[in-house]
């Protein structure tokens, strides 16, 4: 019998995740859906079996999002900025809703997005060297 740690494992292509994640996918299959809510993560895809239970997102996703939504709108608060608060009011309220439409589009996108790039990277699987270890304490 082979030993686990013996195989090579298949190199992920991180571009083809990077796609599959941005519309939300799974990046293994690309058919499946990534998330089971707006940002609850599946436990694995639906339609190839892939396992997504052990990967965490956390604040990226949301990281990724400000910095994005940010940089895109502030220059538009600057835009409208005047001394008179009657005048600008409305275009402020035009700009923020323009913020919080693009936040919410983009956050489920990151959060694909990250979990796509974690499992290419293959982040938190064990190492051979781990695996051995592993097998030699029992």
């Amino acid at each position: 019998m082979e030993n686990i740690a013996d195989l090579p494992k298949a190199k992920r292509d991180v571009w083809l995740a990077v796609k599959r994640g941005l519309r939300m996918r799974c990046p293994n299959c690309g058919k499946g859906k990534v998330l089971a809510g707006f940002l609850k993560p599946a436990d694995a895809c639906n339609a190839c079996g892939e396992s997504f239970a052990e990967i965490r997102a956390d604040d990226g996703p949301a990281w990724a999002t400000i910095l994005l939504v940010g940089h895109l709108i502030s220059p538009f608060f600057f835009l409208f900025a005047t001394p008179d608060p009657d005048q600008s009011f409305v275009p402020f309220l035009f700009v923020a809703g323009i913020m919080v439409a693009m936040t919410l589009f983009l956050l489920p996108r990151m959060k694909g997005l990250f979990i796509s790039l974690i499992w290419s990277n293959r982040a938190g699987e064990p190492k051979p060297e781990e695996i051995e270890a592993s097998e030699r304490a029992y």
